[in-house]
């Protein structure tokens, strides 16, 4: 009996002296079901499930733009791409004619031709074409087969009537009076070259206009670029055509030379800028 006593003792004890177990945590309370979720989970379950899938229409064909895969979609990369100096050169220009103050000596080469203007002009001006080296050529060496066989020595035919360029050329027939009509291009660099024509022209009272641009003219005389191009001597046929585009040459740049030289350009500021001076002048209406 003793034994059994001292034994029940030390299992008392023991168990006292063993660590407690921690409580079970209480799980979290779970969260309220969104409106509608119980109904749908319904109507999936009622819904009978199909043996054969449905079938589609339109397949789905992901596709992969690893290497060696499918082609990327094509994207505009104009700003990541690293153009010529000469072409940041001509934007460049273009912003800062467009944010600066523009004197009006300058600011009348922007005042162009209008498209219809300009058609008229073009097409009657291909007609006073200067003749390339190929149709001289025939026409000297006609004239040189023509003398092998005549005694009388004569001059060489003259060329048809064409357009006189350059910059020196339509100077000297504008101060003489010689010329009839007068293009001038838009975008000639330096702008100084032609920067006095309009007003010789004016002076001289010598119809001109100023037209986009000295590419389009180089063409006309088979040049790369032309500055200006004079029209001297008329043929009898044209004439009637010739003098209504004088007349609407003159009223559109001659008789409005004087507005024309008072306008001043630039100013024109970008949308970022017209933003801070919106912010601007908010701030300063509520002080």
């Amino acid at each position: 009996r003793l034994r059994d006593q001292d034994r029940a003792a030390r299992s008392l004890e023991s168990a006292e002296m063993a660590p407690k177990k921690a409580a079970p945590k209480k799980a979290p309370p779970k969260a309220a079901p969104k409106k509608g979720t119980k109904a749908k989970k319904n109507a999936k379950a009622s819904e009978p499930a199909s043996s054969k899938p449905a079938a589609v229409l339109f397949e789905k064909r992901p596709k992969n733009f690893s290497i060696g895969q499918d082609l990327p979609v094509k994207r505009d990369l104009t700003r990541f791409v690293k153009w010529p100096k000469y072409v940041n050169r001509q934007r460049q220009k273009v912003v800062l004619k467009k944010r600066l103050r523009v004197p009006p000596a300058i600011n009348q080469f922007s005042n162009t031709v209008d498209r219809h203007l300009k058609k008229e002009v073009m097409k009657f001006a291909l007609k006073y074409k200067p003749e390339d080296k190929a149709t001289k050529r025939v026409r000297l060496t006609k004239w040189a087969k023509a003398q092998l066989h005549s005694k009388s020595r004569s001059k060489p035919v003259p060329a048809k009537n064409q357009v006189t360029y350059g910059i020196q050329q339509v100077t000297r027939l504008v101060e003489r009076k010689r010329a009839k009509l007068v293009l001038i291009a838009h975008d000639v660099d330096p702008i100084e070259l032609v920067l006095f024509m309009p007003t010789l022209c004016k002076k001289m009272e010598v119809p001109y206009c100023i037209v986009k641009g000295k590419a389009m003219l180089g063409r006309l005389v088979g040049k790369k670029k032309c500055t200006c191009v004079a029209f001297t001597n008329i043929t009898g046929s044209d004439k009637p055509t010739f003098d209504k585009i004088c007349e609407s040459v003159k009223l559109s740049y001659n008789d409005r030379y004087e507005e024309i030289n008072k306008k001043w350009g630039g100013l024109t500021f970008s949308r970022k800028s017209k933003n801070r001076m919106a912010k601007k002048k908010a701030l300063a209406a509520k002080r």
